[in-house]
């Protein structure tokens, strides 16, 4: 049988190859995939290579398919834009205001109501009697109770200023005082209303034989608007007040923090206030007034040329746009008289008789460059009221058993166009702790600040502080140790508080600057205590010995002498003060300065005379931080003789 041939299998089809330019064929590509075995070494056969099959082509992407519809357009966007109303906004941003947790918002509640007491009590010339009441109505619900004195709230004013945010009378104005913005007794209404769903109660009467108005209101969030619920007439004792009732969710503690520590704060920089509170457990304390005087009344001030920024500017020329630019600037403005107002015009080459309405542009800003740089005098301090020296003096004596007090207030001065005044306060010894940090309170507008101490520029001004140099320890960067009390506070008609809920100065450095002096000032004095304190010490402890060796002496030397024990005793008894002079100064006597243990820096103790009789060695002899008599000391020179040699002892 004969054998088929073979059939022959076609040959792969191998891809053209490419030619050039010229027509030589070009050299086919290496596959990318393939990669090359390194080199072997001479002497060596190759090892075969092994090759990996090419990877798959990425699918192409059908460019032809419908991209997908947009999830939104340019006018279902527009149709969701909406207006947000204020309240609406601190509802979901309530910590801004001091609403963090429970502890604080029971506080802040507080807070705001016997703020908005004082401010109206003050203003209406009204000595403040508050009472603040806080009832435990269940776990973590508390009723809150703040009563005045003040002259009353019209009714139709009532539910606006408790149940609208932003409305009140204090922010328009550049004046000292406790509010400023018009939101805080509100909001408080609103984390009531919030966290219990009550509405806030209030009670007012503005004088005697008118009714008292009693009203139950709600905050509608989104219109910003008070919802009257309830609205009576109630007979009611006082003749003239007010009486905010909240119910809420909080936290009683106690401590520095707590509700009770910032009533202390209250009165110490209100000397003038009466003050009654109960606590959640039943607890009554009175704060009686130290003072029956009101501070002065605040003048309202205009702004001053300094201050203003440049579209503050821009919206006063727009007010007043038919009037001229010098009449704008002389009636707009604090200390420019119409000579200051043509001087400003000069600058900013700004003609004075122009109308306000045609000043734009470059001219509005060289016009405010130049009220920069003009020379003015410093704003009116008319408008700031601090405590005072001697009152501050008071109201450290109610919050602290202290040995001696210090105070010190500074000349006004001026940050961005705004006066201020810096007061600081300090109190050392008697029962305050030895060997713990310094105390530090601080005050804006007399307003305790309680929270957010390293944020303020108070504390700072005092860790940066050098108090080694007034006697006193202190670490690196930190408080001084030792039995003391610091108190700072600003007064202004505008205090930089850094939020909203007024619990830090910002860092403005001109407040550092004053805010510096007026410690160290203080420091001095208590410096010049200090190093009085240790050398009466050391001389009191010289004198001790001196004592302990009186009798042996004695009798040893009546024995030489041939002369009673008693004697000679009685001797050394008499003449030991004029060799180590101590005054003991009791706790009632206050020298005119308000130190000692009566309050201020004590003068410096001059040596006595011969005249005076030296006083009664004491049985038991003070020892440091003990509380009774302050001992000063001025060792005094031994008398001498015509002669000049010491004067001797006469035993006959």
């Amino acid at each position: 049988m004969a054998k088929e041939p073979k059939k022959k299998l076609p040959a792969a089809k191998t891809p053209p190859v490419a030619k050039s330019a010229k027509g030589k064929k070009a050299e086919t590509p290496k596959v990318a995939a393939r990669a090359e075995a390194p080199p072997a070494p001479r002497g060596k056969a190759k090892a075969p290579v092994k090759t990996e099959p090419p990877e798959d082509a990425p699918e192409s992407v059908d460019t032809d398919k419908a991209r997908p519809a947009r999830r939104a357009s340019a006018e279902t966007m527009a149709s969701r834009q909406r207006e947000i109303s204020v309240s609406e906004f601190f509802t979901k941003n309530r910590h801004l205001l001091g609403f963090d947790n429970p502890a604080k918002a029971l506080l802040t509640t507080v807070k705001e109501a016997v703020d908005n007491a004082l401010d109206a009590c003050e203003e209406a010339g009204i000595l403040p009697e508050i009472i603040v009441e806080i009832d435990e109505v269940s776990e973590n619900r508390f009723r809150v109770a703040i009563e005045d004195s003040g002259p009353g709230i019209v009714k139709a004013q009532i539910p606006k200023i408790f149940a609208k945010l932003l409305y009140g009378s204090k922010f328009h104005r550049l004046k000292q005082s406790r509010g400023q913005q018009g939101i805080g007794i509100s909001a408080a209404g609103l984390y009531g209303q919030l966290t219990t769903g009550k509405p806030v109660t209030i009670i007012s009467k503005t004088g005697k034989g008118r009714p008292a108005h009693r009203m139950a209101i709600r905050i509608d969030n989104k219109r910003n608007q008070p919802d009257v619920v309830k609205d009576d007439t109630v007979e009611w004792e006082k003749e003239h007040g007010t009486r905010v009732e909240i119910e809420l969710v909080g936290a009683y503690r106690g401590g520095r923090t707590g509700v009770d520590a910032y009533l202390e704060q209250t009165v110490v920089a209100n000397p003038h206030l009466a003050l009654r509170y109960k606590t959640p457990k039943g607890e009554v304390t009175d704060y009686p007034r130290v003072s029956n005087d009101l501070p002065r009344e605040a003048q309202e001030i205009k702004p001053h040329p300094h201050g203003v920024e440049l579209g503050m500017l821009i919206s006063m020329l727009n007010d007043h746009a038919g009037e001229t630019v010098k009449h704008v600037l002389t009636e707009s403005f604090s200390r420019v008289s119409p000579a200051i107002a043509e001087q400003i015009c000069s600058m900013a080459k700004v003609s004075s008789k122009a109308k306000a309405g045609s000043i734009h542009g470059d001219a509005v800003e060289a016009l405010h460059k130049a009220l920069g740089q003009v020379k003015v005098m410093a704003p009116p301090a008319s408008c700031i009221v601090p405590i005072g020296e001697e009152l501050l003096i008071e109201g450290l004596k109610r919050r602290f058993k202290a040995e001696v007090y210090f105070s010190s207030t500074r000349p006004p001065s001026v940050y961005r166009g705004n006066p201020f005044v810096v007061e600081v306060g300090v109190a050392y010894g008697g029962e305050l702790p030895l060997d713990e940090p310094g105390e530090i309170l601080r005050f804006a507008n007399r307003v305790p600040l309680q929270y957010q101490p390293k944020a303020c520029a108070i504390s700072e001004s005092v860790y940066d502080t050098n108090w080694k140099a007034y006697g006193l320890a202190q670490p690196k960067g930190g408080l001084p140790v030792g039995p003391l009390a610091i108190v700072v506070h600003l007064a202004s008609v505008w205090v930089p508080f850094t939020s909203e809920a007024k619990e830090a100065v910002a860092h403005y450095d001109d407040l550092l600057r004053e805010m510096r002096l007026a410690l160290q000032e203080c420091g001095r004095k208590l410096g010049a205590h200090v190093r009085a304190k240790a050398k009466a010490d050391n001389e009191l402890k010289r004198m001790s010995i001196f004592q302990r060796y009186i009798p042996e002496v004695a009798g040893a030397l009546g024995a030489i002498l041939s002369v009673p024990k008693d004697k000679v005793e009685k001797v050394f008894y008499e003449t030991l003060p004029k060799y180590v002079n101590i005054v003991l100064q009791p706790d009632d006597e206050a020298p005119p300065s308000g130190g000692g243990p009566g309050g201020g820096a004590a003068p410096a103790p001059a040596p006595r005379d011969g005249t005076m009789p030296p006083p009664a060695l004491p049985a038991a002899l003070p020892t440091k931080g003990g509380k009774g008599k302050a001992a000063k000391v001025a060792p005094a020179s031994p008398k001498k003789s015509k002669k000049g040699a010491p004067e001797q002892l006469s035993l006959v």
